[in-house]
């Protein structure tokens, strides 16, 4: 009964987020042969500066299929959608529904606080994996169609890890969720904490592939082979620690 109310809560946002990024990931594969059509046809213009040296380097990986899916996919498109939906799958709960009078409902049922946290967070983090998942298969599926080829392993290599670190930001939202009684202070909060976050790996050259959205679009493993255990462990620890005190936090509120 517990998941399937949460599912009920959370279905409208889950699906919005598996069509949208369903869309961009058919998007993404169909527009390569435009791309690769256009790309020799640009003229070799050097660039300097920060910029110039990522609009050289994004030119570079285009020309191939890999570093193109990579990077259009893995790098831009994929985790800032998955991300914004992390958040808004992770705002809600039992604080924002006691302002409307929806959670006495909730807590009159035979369980505990912290199981009825449990199983929203248990059920928010399945809809994430599954919006992680599904749309690269579906590049995977779709590349045939376009002449090319892109490989199972990779894409659940690149998936998994942005899930995985990509889980910060719904768990710091849920942790928020148990701290202010309104919807949407904390998605608010963490859209900023991200933006500024992803400002700071973009101006510090060399930090990319060490920060947090370097290990969601595991840039360790396109350029090395090596994936990022360490950022893992790191986002997957702090993770849990925010769900325990998201916890904490419920079992001590007077509702």
């Amino acid at each position: 009964m517990l998941w399937y109310k949460t599912w009920l809560e959370t279905r409208s946002r889950f699906l919005i987020g598996l069509v949208v990024l369903m869309f961009s990931a058919g998007s993404t594969v169909w527009i390569y042969p435009q791309l690769s059509q256009l790309l020799p046809a640009l003229p070799e213009v050097e660039l300097n500066g920060p910029i110039g040296r990522q609009v050289r380097e994004s030119l570079e990986l285009s020309r191939t299929y890999e570093g193109y899916v990579w990077l259009q996919w893995f790098v831009n498109n994929m985790p800032k959608t998955w991300a914004l939906f992390a958040i808004l799958l992770g705002a809600g709960g039992l604080l924002s529904q006691s302002t409307r009078g929806g959670a006495m409902f909730t807590l009159s049922l035979p369980v505990s606080r912290e199981r009825l946290l449990d199983v929203r967070a248990g059920a928010v983090l399945a809809e994430l994996l599954v919006l992680a998942i599904v749309p690269s298969l579906l590049v995977v599926l779709l590349s045939p169609a376009v002449g090319q080829s892109y490989s199972l392993g990779d894409a659940l290599v690149y998936s998994l890890c942005m899930f995985i670190a990509g889980t910060v930001l719904f768990s710091l939202t849920f942790l928020l969720s148990t701290v202010f009684t309104d919807l949407w202070r904390p998605p608010l909060i963490v859209v900023a904490v991200a933006t500024c976050v992803s400002f700071m790996e973009q101006a510090v050259q060399g930090l990319s592939r060490y920060s947090l959205f370097g290990v969601m679009s595991a840039e360790s493993y396109f350029r090395d082979g090596a994936v990022p255990w360490a950022g893992l462990a790191i986002t997957a620890s702090s993770s849990l620690a925010m769900l325990y005190l998201a916890r904490i936090n419920v079992a001590r509120h007077d509702f």
